[in-house]
Parts: C-alpha cells; sequence; structure tokens
C-alpha cells in the first residue's frame, strides 16, 4: 500500500493553493445562497464501488495488450482497489465477479480488512464457459432450450449468492450474453419465459435483505436479438421477479442517442431504479472512462439521482464498469471516481426551485440555463477537500505516480502474456 506520509508529503505542498480556491469557491456559492460546507459534506460521504476486474488491463475482441504489474489473483486486486480508496477516499467498496474472483470468503474478508474496503454487489458469468464445466453456455444460459444448462446457470448463481452472504455482500448482479445471431434462430416469446422461470429461482434464493439487480444490453454478443435487451424489458423482469427485483443501468448498453436520464427518471418513478455501472461511450458499449466522451449526460443523470434523494427508500447502488485498454487502470478507475462525485456535486447546485418554476411556467430557456449554471460551476476545490479532510490525496493521480506504487507491484508480478483476444 502507498506509505501515508508519501499522501501528507504530496498534500502540503498542495494545500495552501486548495485553501484559496475553496474560500472563493465558498464566497461565489455563497451569493447564490449555497452553504459550500453542505455541499463538501454530501459530497465527502458519497462513494461508488471499483470493479475487481477493472484493475486488470482489458481488451478488445481483436487483442489485449497487458500492462506491467497485471494483479496475478483476487488479492493483488483488492491491493491495487485499496490504493484507489486511500488516494480518493471515494471508492470504499468493491464488487467481485465469481469465479474470476473466486476464494475462501475468511481470506477474502480478512483482505478487505486489510486494505479498508468492504464489498458491493456480488457479479455472475454465465457468458462464458469455464474450466470443468460439464454443460456450454454457447447457445445461451438461463434462457437455454436445455434444462440441464439452465439448472448449471442458476446454481452458479445461487453459489455467487452463498459467497456474498459470507463476505457481506447484499445484492446480486446478473448479466447474461443470452440471444440470437439470426431471425428464426430463437423463439423470443419462450426464450423470454425461459428466463423468467430461471430467474425466479434465483431471486427464490435471496436472503431477505438482499436486492437482485438484473441488467439489460441492446447487442453483443448476441447481434440479432438479445433476451434483456432494453429497459422495458427489464422493467418487466423486475416487475416480475417482485419485490427484491430491481434494473440495473450500464450507460454503454443503450442505443445511441438514447435518453438515458429519461430512462433512469422512469425507473425512479415506479421503484425499480436499482444501481449504475458507470463508464462512457462514443459509439456503442465502449466502456471508456466515465465522462471522459459526455459529461453532460453523466450529470443529467445525476440530476434525476439529486431530484430524487427525498424519496422513500431510495438507495440506488453505484459502481464502475470500465475497460482499460491504453492507461493505468488505477489512474483511470481514480479519475473516473471522481468525475462520478463532480457529476453529484454539481448536480447538488442546481437551484430546484427556480427549476420547478420554470418548468412550470413552461419557460425552456431559463429553464435549461438552470441546470447548466450547476453544471458549468467549477466544483474541483469540493472534491479535493473532501479527499484532504477525509485522509486522501489532494492530487490523486500525481500522489499515486510519485508514489511508485506501479514499479513496486510490477517487481514482483510476474508479465502477463497479450497473446489472443478476448473482451473482458
Amino acid at each position: 500500500m502507498i506509505r501515508h506520509d508519501t499522501i501528507e508529503k504530496a498534500n502540503a505542498e498542495a494545500h495552501g493553493a486548495l485553501r484559496s480556491d475553496y474560500d472563493a469557491l465558498g464566497a461565489h456559492l455563497a451569493r447564490r445562497g449555497i452553504e459550500i460546507d453542505t455541499i463538501k459534506a454530501k459530497v465527502a460521504a458519497y462513494g461508488v464501488a471499483v470493479p475487481s476486474w477493472g484493475v486488470g488491463t482489458g481488451g478488445t475482441r481483436f487483442a489485449r495488450f497487458p500492462g506491467t504489474g497485471e494483479p496475478r489473483d483476487i488479492f493483488d486486486k483488492l491491493d491495487d482497489c485499496g490504493v484507489i480508496q486511500k488516494l480518493t477516499r471515494a471508492t470504499p467498496s468493491v464488487s467481485l465477479h465469481i469465479p474470476w474472483d473466486k476464494a475462501d470468503p475468511a481470506d477474502l474478508t480478512a483482505k478487505a480488512e486489510e486494505v479498508g474496503l468492504t464489498f458491493d454487489a456480488m457479479n455472475s458469468n454465465t457468458f462464458q464457459d469455464q474450466k470443468g464445466q460439464d454443460l456450454s453456455y454457447k447457445f445461451g444460459s438461463l434462457s437455454h432450450v436445455d434444462a440441464g444448462t439452465r439448472a448449471q446457470a442458476i446454481e452458479h448463481n445461487l453459489e455467487c449468492i452463498e459467497i456474498g452472504r459470507a463476505i457481506g455482500s447484499k445484492a446480486l448482479t446478473i448479466w447474461i450474453g443470452d440471444g440470437s445471431n439470426f431471425p428464426g434462430q430463437a423463439h423470443f416469446m419462450r426464450q423470454f419465459e425461459r428466463y423468467l422461470e430461471a430467474a425466479k429461482q434465483v431471486c427464490s434464493g435471496l436472503p431477505e435483505d438482499w436486492r437482485l439487480f438484473t441488467e439489460h444490453k441492446m447487442y453483443e454478443p448476441a447481434f440479432y436479438s438479445t433476451v434483456v435487451q432494453d429497459w422495458g424489458s427489464n422493467y418487466l423482469i423486475a416487475k416480475e421477479l417482485g419485490d427484491q427485483a430491481y434494473c440495473l443501468v450500464d450507460l454503454g448498453h443503450h442505443a445511441p442517442n438514447v435518453n438515458i436520464e429519461m430512462i433512469v427518471s422512469r425507473l425512479i418513478q415506479f421503484g425499480k431504479l436499482g444501481g449504475f455501472h458507470f463508464n462512457d461511450s462514443k459509439y456503442g458499449d465502449d466502456d471508456l472512462d466515465t465522462g471522459s466522451i459526455d459529461p453532460y449526460r453523466l450529470f443529467l443523470v445525476f440530476n434525476e439521482l439529486v431530484d430524487a434523494e427525498s424519496r422513500d427508500d431510495f438507495n440506488p447502488m453505484h459502481m464502475l464498469d470500465q475497460s482499460h485498454n491504453v492507461t493505468d487502470p488505477i489512474e483511470s478507475l481514480m479519475v473516473s471516481a471522481m468525475e462520478v462525485q463532480r457529476a453529484y456535486a454539481q448536480a447538488l447546485l442546481v437551484d430546484r426551485a427556480a427549476l420547478s418554476g420554470y418548468q412550470d411556467a413552461n419557460d425552456a430557456l431559463m429553464a435549461t440555463t438552470t441546470l447548466k449554471a450547476g453544471f458549468r460551476t467549477d466544483v474541483e476545490p469540493i472534491l479535493a477537500m473532501a479527499r484532504y479532510e477525509n485522509g486522501g490525496a489532494i492530487n490523486p493521480v500525481q500522489t499515486y505516480r510519485a508514489s511508485g506504487y506501479r514499479a513496486t507491484v510490477s517487481a514482483v508480478r510476474p508479465a502477463v502474456s497479450g497473446a489472443g483476444g478476448g473482451i473482458v
């Protein structure tokens, strides 16, 4: 782990400028009737989970180019995730993927405590065939025509629940690659019926205080049709499965130019928004760093979330889900976590009373200008001060690079082959 005195030394050099910037922003916000310390407290209490698989280098269908110091197992991954939390104070939990991260629950819990983390939602994997697996998922898993294959997928999800129960998780996320690649290959209705029947069996294995998140995706790896194709199908699933079932929204799993913030609003309105996989995209499910392409869309999503904060039992789970092909994954995840916090802080600055008034008056120009007043505010001093007061780094990426962490782990973690392709 990165030594605390490394953080303190870097912070000492940057604190004076931060104090000046924070005070200046505080005076500016005060003129708008906003107390900066109130916003800072909310930002400091906000966290987004990091994906265990995100600290490794990703890839495409064509190739993978591994970086130095790749984690060898889940315990190396937890070390890397702990560094992200230590520097940003924005990522207190990690989301595991089984069987990639399968290990003794007692060892997982001990390691998480060592690096200052807890466990977020569990993720099952029935979109790949694993070593020693009896039946193949080539033609589907929870919706497969073969009852034995469906039973195998159900059992895997129930195993994920048991592992999660032992390590303190409270949710299971299911994403399947089931669908078809040719017209006529699958009977849409019967395929969906099989999925619902299997998902109900998984849901019946949830502890009472758990939630089930189902994730929709328009295409890939099935390119003609996907069983859980869109938010409408996902909402139907959540309704069919009952009170413990919710919809998970991945920002890259929609058709280009879809109004994702309106989808978020609809799911909030009907009590079925379970959480997010934050990332960004230019063309499809690119899994780019959060906020790297369309930060305004991210802000508009958070505008809906902040608007709903006063609703009873509104507690969506937030997680990053990215593939880092050309950057240091730790750096990308740190930047993304801060971008999520930035969008949250900007949304907190929106004058909601004024916005509501303009909406009721059909004043389109002033309504959108009111939104942009929050988005255009440079909230970096708030984010940095929240990190500093929580023991994190004022400048996480610079502090990380100065620590030499990547070089240190590279010396003990063997180089990984980049042969072959495959999306991770």
